[in-house]
């Protein structure tokens, strides 16, 4: 920079409230007062100080001391900024006036030019380069942008050189009030235990304001209550909402919405203000005893209610919710102490009085209890309004009933020989009616546990006999299951039997097994060939003593001895050697076993012992049990039942094919082919006098129900007995009733002779109409022959073949001679 620069300083002009002014260099401002006073007007380093821009270090001169603070000098002085100051929200037409910027290089020659950048430069902040002011060409917004930094620069218009450091400035927002408090948390809901005292917080509220806080009273929020009083306070200044009627009572009201207001301009007018609502539910304590709704309750139960069974639900009344309502019961006193126990129902906090013991109305037929009920959490706060319990009776009456029968025992044990005869009393069973009538009972066995009816039960005593043999062995224990009923009425219970049978050795010991004994024909003389034992049915199964023994027609055989072992068994023993089983296969031993009852019983069982043929370990190789020659047909006899069998087979098929292929009988011959199938005529009846059996309605209108496209292709050349022309044939309704009726038997002959191939649709074989009263008289031809008919039948011939046999008969005066 140019010497003559030295002297130069920039002039700052800014909106700045009150401070205001021009600034200049010099040392000094325009009031005379030295750089220390500017400093503290502007808060920033002093204007004609030596600064660097960009480090801020005093420059000491080359001729200062040491210590340069002690001899100030003056030295080139670098850009210096102060804040602007913008005054938002500004709505006026011409741009804002914001400040001027200028340096002492600038001659006013138009050489220098200045240039700014930075946060809304060019676009929020414009400068004219030639002038150095800056105005801002858009309202601001201090809540969206507080303040704005920006380059200052002054260069050489020409080379574009700087002729002064860059230097910072900062363009601050001026705040104005324009926005109001917001409650950002509400609405508020709290809660405050009812009957509070006087003063009690409830909960604290928080408006925001968007304004400056620093900067007058724009965000300074006062708090009021719009809607609540008298219940409820707020402070002004912290916005703690306190009660302000001591013991409100939830029971009466439970809720209060309150409207809050927060107004800016600590209050005063013209502030800006916000409200919010707070919802204050009064939380519940326990300051209400329970209390019964009467003074006595009186229920009615049956004595046959089962055990645990709920016998009544009574409930105390208690205003207060939650844990508060809780209430436990007791009895306090009753008749029939453990007879019935109380608990609450934890959902509708009843008092349930159920029963723990069996009721009997002949005993006792009513109960008197007393039952207190307590609240379970009681606030020691509120023990001076009263007893937090209630009592209240109840009486309970039991109702008789009409009880079965009872058993003076549920199961009674009885024994029987096995050998007892029919009728044997065996024990006896024993009931009685519980109810003061004390009626008759009756006795009777279940006979699902009884199906062979081996036992009876006496109906009036109860007395149980036999009344079949019974078996030990089949069944040694009977369960009988015994009804005892009242005879007024169907009530009945049960009881239980027991019967053992007893035994009697009524059963002869038998073999154990099915022995299979083979002997070796190599076998030696004394050689063991088999070891028996014997089985019981008797009792006891393991305590019976065995004694064995041949039969005696085999006592003293040559072949076989016995030896008894003492054990419950016996060993077979041979006599001699040399067996053969070409000569004997087998031999048969009668073993004679014998018990040690009383009376003792014998049988006599028969071993088998087959003689085999063994290798020389001992080992059978072929017994004579087992050596039997398969008998059998022959082969030849075999193929020829084969042989008859596929003949069989063969002629049931070509029966079968037959039957397939036998055709339908042929059809009649051309002159026989007639379509009309006349069963019989011997149905005549009164014709048109005969209502009950025919209906002539439908015949009358035969020309509704004629279809015109059904073969009507082809008319054949067919007479009929009346002539009209066809164009003016008159309709089936304007002709007489024979007429019609023959017509109309024309025309189905008109369709059966058009389409030879199938047979008529309409098959006639019942002549309603005929008879000795019709009009057309009858069609049979029985007594054509008979009668002096000049009617003539030539037409027939043109009829066709199929007609034939009828022009033949009726046509000329041959017809008379096949009949004659």
């Amino acid at each position: 920079m140019p010497s003559s620069a030295l002297t130069s300083c920039h002039v700052l002009a800014s909106w700045v409230g009150g401070w205001g002014g021009l600034s200049q260099c010099g040392g000094r401002q325009s009031d005379g007062s030295p750089p220390s006073r500017m400093l503290r007007n502007w808060a920033t380093l002093p204007p004609c100080w030596g600064l660097n821009s960009r480090s801020g270090d005093p420059e000491k001169s080359p001729q200062s001391d040491p210590d340069p603070w002690e001899v100030q000098q003056r030295h080139k002085r670098s850009w210096v900024w102060n804040q602007f100051f913008v005054l938002e929200e500004y709505t006026g037409n011409e741009p804002l006036y914001v400040g001027k910027l200028h340096s002492d290089v600038d001659k006013g020659d138009g050489k220098v030019k200045y240039v700014l950048t930075g946060e809304g430069a060019t676009t929020i902040f414009t400068i004219d380069e030639n002038t150095g002011d800056i105005h801002a060409t858009k309202r601001l917004d201090r809540e969206a942008q507080a303040y704005y930094t920006l380059q200052a620069q002054a260069v050489d218009r020409i080379t574009n050189l700087p002729v002064e450091p860059k230097s910072e400035f900062v363009v601050k927002v001026q705040d104005i009030n324009d926005n109001e408090p917001k409650f950002v948390d509400g609405p508020y809901l709290a809660g405050v235990p009812e009957m509070s005292p006087l003063g009690t917080m409830v909960v604290q509220v928080e408006a925001t304001d968007a304004d400056d806080p620093t900067y007058g009273n724009s965000a300074r929020v006062v708090y009021s209550i719009v809607h609540g009083q008298p219940y409820f306070s707020v402070e002004p200044k912290t916005g703690i909402i306190r009660t302000a009627l001591a013991n409100m009572d939830r029971e009466s009201r439970d809720q209060y919405v309150l409207v809050i207001q927060a107004k800016d301009m600590v209050g005063q007018m013209g502030g800006l203000s916000g409200t919010t609502t707070v919802t204050v539910t009064l939380t519940d304590v326990n300051d209400n005893p329970p209390r019964f709704t009467h003074d006595s309750y009186q229920y009615t139960v049956l004595e046959s209610l089962p055990l645990q069974s709920v016998v009544a639900r009574i409930k105390a009344a208690d205003i207060d919710i939650g844990s508060n309502a809780e209430i436990d019961y007791r009895i306090m006193d009753g008749d029939g102490p453990g007879m019935f126990n109380i608990t609450t129902d934890e959902d509708t906090q009843e008092g349930v009085i159920f029963l723990q013991k069996t009721l009997d109305f002949e005993t006792i037929n009513s109960f008197a209890l007393k039952i207190e009920a307590t609240n379970r959490n009681i606030d020691s706060n509120f023990l001076s309004l009263g007893p937090f319990s209630d009592t209240t009776s109840v009486k309970v009456t039991v109702e008789d009933v009409n009880e079965p029968p009872i058993f003076s025992s549920p199961l009674s044990q009885m024994v029987v020989s096995e050998d007892a005869k029919m009728g044997t009393s065996i024990g006896r069973v024993s009931a009685h009616d519980p109810d003061s009538l004390n009626s008759a009972i009756r006795y009777s066995i279940d006979r699902n546990t009884d199906l062979e009816r081996f036992f009876n039960v006496d109906a009036l005593s109860g007395v149980i006999s036999t009344a079949k043999p019974l078996d030990r062995e089949a069944n040694s224990v009977h369960n009988l299951t015994i009804f005892a009923i009242e005879s007024r009425k169907f009530p009945c219970s049960m009881s239980f039997a027991v019967v053992k049978v007893l035994d009697v050795n009524d059963n002869a010991p038998l073999f154990a097994m099915d022995y299979e004994t083979l002997l070796c024909e190599n076998a030696m003389a004394g050689q063991m060939i088999q070891t028996i034992s014997a089985v019981d049915k008797d009792e006891p199964p393991n305590g019976h003593r065995f004694y064995y023994a041949l039969a005696e027609p085999v006592a003293t055989n040559l072949n076989f001895t016995l030896r008894d072992n003492k054990d419950n068994t016996a060993s077979i023993l041979t006599k001699r050697g040399g067996f053969r089983r070409r000569e004997q296969p087998v031999y048969r031993l009668p073993v004679l076993i014998v018990d040690s009852g009383s009376p003792a019983l014998s049988s006599t069982n028969t071993l088998s012992v087959r003689v085999c043929e063994c290798d020389s370990d001992g080992v059978a190789l072929s017994c004579g049990a087992v050596a039997y020659t398969a008998t059998g047909l022959s082969t030849g006899a075999l193929l020829a039942i084969l042989g008859c069998i596929i003949t069989l087979l063969v002629m049931v098929l070509l029966i079968v094919t037959m039957r397939r292929r036998k055709k339908e009988p042929l059809i009649l011959e051309e002159e026989r082919d007639v379509r009309e199938n006349i069963v019989r005529y011997d149905d005549e009846g009164g014709g048109e006098e005969d209502t009950e059996a025919f209906d002539m309605v439908t015949l009358r209108n035969l020309n509704v129900i004629r279809d015109p496209n059904v073969r009507r292709d082809v008319t054949p050349d067919t007479p009929t007995f009346f002539h009209y022309p066809s164009a003016s044939r008159p309709a089936y309704k304007n002709l007489p009733d024979n007429v019609v009726f023959r017509e109309f038997i024309w025309e189905r002959l008109k369709d059966a002779d058009v389409d030879p191939s199938a047979p008529p649709y309409d098959s006639l074989q019942t002549y309603a109409f005929e008879g000795s009263g019709s009009v057309a008289e009858s069609l049979s031809s029985l007594e054509s022959l008979s009668t002096d008919s000049d009617q003539n039948y030539d037409y027939l011939s043109n009829w066709g073949p199929r007609f034939k046999k009828l022009a033949d008969l009726y046509g000329n005066s041959e017809g008379a001679s096949v009949f004659s």
